[in-house]
């Protein structure tokens, strides 16, 4: 693909150079600084100085002024210059013979002995520009003989040459480069690589010298360009090696240069340019005759026979906006990237992230979307650059302005779509993913607002589910240009969250009720009433909660009274008083119990007005449920489960007053006897459960809850009263048969008698039946009563036998210590409780521990054995 990297510019015209002389040919030329030297064929050396002239337009011609033309008087053509600036002397190869001119007066150089400085029988030399030598006023030279299979290393100095090394080469070379100590050459078959100063060698590939002179060039430090068979340009290294791919140029190339990053070659009818970077074929300029091609301090100058020509090349930058203009941004990036070793660290920087960012843009409108995101990210394009494409996303408040000179050819959106609105919808979700990437990133640093304002607009317009998180996270949305597009768009539920963040918490609430109210519609939030709830749950504006509450409570009481019950409570912040919420909620009943129920069964608050409230009110539910017909036997039993629960289970409301409130209901018989209980007036409670409600499994469980954190002796006397009631309650009478029928009173205690035996004292139990009863009837009751005596009565009998083991050990001991001096001081402290003692009088432990005689009473107080007998007095 063709791009214009160079111009051919003419330097020296032909009329200039030989006049009206048809004969005369160009054979070398050499440029030092501005001065132009050409040998011709008639063996004449001309000096030209050539001056730069750029136009207005900023066109770059060359100037040239004859200076002196030398006739060598060899008669050959001049083969070869070369300029050695420092001693100001030419090297000139002709006829065979190198020989030193002055680059002023081009009169040849006598040597210091006499007679001028010549080497002859020379084929060709080369100047080396990596010298190894130190001296600055000496060069070195690598110089063919002709008669030979050597090359020779001059040093080379003002007025005389001196030979320093000869090698030997397996073929005679034809051409020859050097740098440093590496020579390279083209023999007769093939190419190599010398190290003159080892003699190590490294052949590298054939090359037939016979069919078309070889090219040998260096290029860079110990790297050379050579002509390969099979029309290639191969580049190598002073060990060998190739690190750049060839160039495919024609097969009758004469010569060749470089101008990084480009090389340039020269046949018979055009110059070639190929990059070095992706060895494409950048350029061709027609040019017939051409015979010189060099390349001097990075200026490349070519000769036909008859003028000589400047190739000069254009400015990268233009370059690389050519290509980009034609939207070859592969090349244009490749050229830019190669091109970093001549620009200045600073300089490259800002013209590479200009290249990508514009390469960027080209792939956008391309819609290749990956490519251009990894452009603008590598070229840390302003990403407002990208958002101002799309119309209105900026913010009015905006200050940016385009980059000068613009980065891309688009007006905007519309113009890079052409109308194609499938274009459009790509390029808005490429800059939805774009923004949503760099949003985080110190790329938006200065920028945020623009940038969160654009990516708002753009959630609404597209529906998209990240609007939400824009604006529930940190964000910086412009609130005035960012209400009317919500509204547009009908997001009300997300205008409410940007209010929110901006710290208009009342204006967010009516938004969000307008919606919950039917008067707006948006569908973006379900379950908005209970969002409403939560946000004033966790509002610190309790104005703005005492406001907004009744809405939610007239709503929905069960739901709204979150508000108060969910409420949470940290540090620094006041918790409500529950009176105030209590008494607000005095118009919503089922949110006040609902609200009492919280501070009662799970926060545990123990204040008697709370407890007796929620009693009150449990009690006042059953009430109005009885007095319903028909009545919801659902409803009603759960609320008298919810009312039972509390009387049994909370011991601060006041009995008297709830049981005031229902003595008369003949339907609460339970529950009162629970109240009764409470008061301690067991009887009147088993009394309302056996023979008003008739009701013997619970006459059972309220014992068992009325003594459930007592002693067992107050249990006991509970299960005796509720005898006693089943016993009293029961007809006189003998026992009567198993086909007979007994009294309901009379099947009851038996079942307790025989459920709860281990309660009863049996001796009492037994007094207290009827004489006619069947032991058979008792028989569980029985044996469980005989077992445990037996039991109790052995359980004593051990501890006993204990007892008395302790005692004998004791006495054991005490006899033992009678014999042994028992010390006791003011400074001796009791082993037991660690005090001093105060007087003689003590008790001795085994072992001869003297003890205080009070620690040793509590001890035997305190001892398993004397528990035991405590606990084992109620056997028979």
């Amino acid at each position: 693909m063709s791009v214009k990297a160079f111009e051919l510019v003419p330097a020296v015209e032909r009329d200039l150079l030989m006049g009206d002389k048809a004969r005369i040919n160009i054979e070398c030329i050499e440029y030092c600084g501005k001065h132009l030297y050409v040998g011709t064929n008639d063996c004449f050396i001309h000096h030209f100085l050539l001056d730069e002239v750029t136009s207005s337009k900023g066109k770059l011609s060359y100037s040239a002024q004859k200076l002196l033309h030398k006739y060598l008087g060899l008669k050959k053509p001049v083969a070869e210059l070369r300029a050695a600036s420092a001693l100001e002397r030419l090297i000139v190869l002709c006829d065979g013979i190198v020989f030193l001119i002055d680059m002023v007066t081009l009169e040849s150089v006598p040597s210091a002995a006499g007679g001028g400085v010549k080497i002859r029988g020379v084929t060709a030399f080369c100047v080396n520009e990596n010298p190894v030598n130190g001296d600055p006023f000496c060069v070195e030279m690598a110089v063919l003989s002709s008669k030979r299979r050597t090359v020779q290393i001059y040093m080379v100095y003002e007025d005389r040459v001196q030979l320093i090394k000869e090698v030997n080469s397996p073929e005679q070379p034809c051409v020859v480069s050097i740098d440093g100590y590496f020579l390279c050459l083209a023999l007769t078959t093939q190419y190599m690589i010398l190290n003159y100063n080892t003699g190590a060698s490294q052949d590298l590939f054939p090359y037939n010298s016979e069919e078309r002179r070889p090219i040998v060039k260096r290029i860079s430090r110990e790297e050379f360009l050579l002509a390969a068979p099979g029309g290639l340009g191969m580049f190598a290294n002073s060990e060998g090696a190739s690190q750049r791919a060839p160039v495919n140029w024609s097969e009758s190339v004469i010569a060749a240069a470089v101008c990084f990053p480009y090389v340039v070659a020269l046949d018979e009818n055009f110059i070639t340019i190929h990059s070095m970077l992706d060895q494409q074929l950048k350029q061709t300029l027609s040019f017939r005759d051409g015979h010189v091609l060099q390349d001097f301090e990075g200026k490349v100058m070519l000769a036909s026979t008859k003028a000589v020509y400047v190739l000069v090349p254009l400015p990268l930058e233009r370059q690389i906006q050519d290509l980009l203009a034609s939207h070859r941004v592969e090349e244009a990036l490749v050229l830019t990237e190669g091109a970093q070793r001549n620009i200045p660290k600073d300089k490259f920087q800002i013209l590479h992230r200009r290249i990508l960012q514009q390469a960027g843009f080209i792939k956008f409108g391309q819609l290749q979307f990956l490519d251009a995101k990894e452009h603008f990210r590598k070229g840390q394009l302003d990403v407002r650059e990208l958002i101002s494409l799309y119309p209105l996303l900026l913010p009015a408040s905006s200050s940016f302005m385009r980059c000068h000179p613009p980065l891309h050819e688009f007006a905007d959106l519309n113009h890079l779509a052409q109308g194609d609105q499938e274009k459009v919808l790509q390029c808005k979700k490429f800059l939805i993913s774009y923004l949503g990437e760099v949003r985080s990133t110190d790329v938006v640093n200065g920028c945020r607002d623009d940038v969160d304002t654009a990516l708002l607009k753009l959630y609404a317009e597209q529906d998209h589910d990240s609007l939400l998180d824009l604006l529930a996270s940190d964000n910086s949305c412009v609130l005035t240009d960012s209400i009317p597009w919500l509204e547009k768009y009908h997001k009300y539920f997300a205008l409410g969250l940007l209010y929110h963040f901006n710290g208009q918490d009342a204006a967010a609430l009516q938004l969000w009720i307008r919606i919950v109210d039917g008067e707006l519609q948006d569908c973006t939030r379900s379950g908005l009433y209970e969002y409403i709830v939560d946000f004033l749950c966790c509002s610190s504006n309790m104005k703005m909660v005492w406001k907004y509450a009744d809405w939610a409570l007239r709503k929905d009481p069960t739901t709204g009274v979150h508000i108060f019950t969910k409420r949470p409570v940290s540090k620094g912040r006041s918790e409500v008083n529950p009176d105030e919420v209590i008494t607000y909620l005095g118009k919503h009943s089922q949110a006040l119990l609902l609200y009492l129920e919280h501070l009662v069964l799970k926060r545990k608050i123990q204040k008697e007005k709370f407890h007796t409230h929620l009693a009150v009110l449990y009690l006042d539910r059953v009430m109005l449920l009885l007095s319903e017909s028909p009545t919801d036997e659902g409803q009603l039993t759960k609320a008298r489960e919810k009312l039972q629960a509390m009387l049994r289970e909370s011991s601060l409301y006041r009995v008297q007053f709830v049981l005031g409130k229902m003595e008369n209901c003949e339907k609460l018989l339970l529950e009162r006897a629970t109240l009764h209980g409470k008061l301690e007036e067991h009887d009147k409670a088993l009394h309302l459960l056996v023979h008003k409600l008739r009701d013997f499994p619970s006459a059972e469980a309220f014992c068992i809850w009325a003594s459930s954190s007592r002693d067992p002796a107050y249990r006991q006397q509970l299960f005796h009263l509720l005898l006693g009631v089943y016993l009293d309650g029961s007809p006189p009478g003998k026992a009567q048969g198993a086909c007979g029928s007994r009294s309901e009173m009379e099947i009851a205690a038996v079942d307790l008698l025989n459920r709860h035996g281990e309660v009863f004292d049996a001796l009492r139990v037994l007094q207290m039946l009827p004489e006619n009863w069947s032991l058979q009837l008792l028989r569980p009751f029985l044996n469980r009563a005989v077992r445990a005596s037996m039991h109790t009565s052995r359980t004593s009998q051990i501890a006993l036998g204990l007892t008395r083991s302790e005692n004998v050990q004791l006495l054991h001991d005490r006899l033992k210590e009678r014999r042994k001096p028992i010390l006791v001081s003011e400074k001796k402290g009791c082993h037991l409780c660690h005090n001093t003692f105060s007087e003689p009088n003590v008790v001795c432990l085994p072992g001869g521990v003297p003890v205080h005689i009070h620690c040793a009473a509590q001890r035997v107080r305190d001892s398993p054995t004397k528990k035991l007998l405590t606990n084992c007095s109620k056997h028979t």
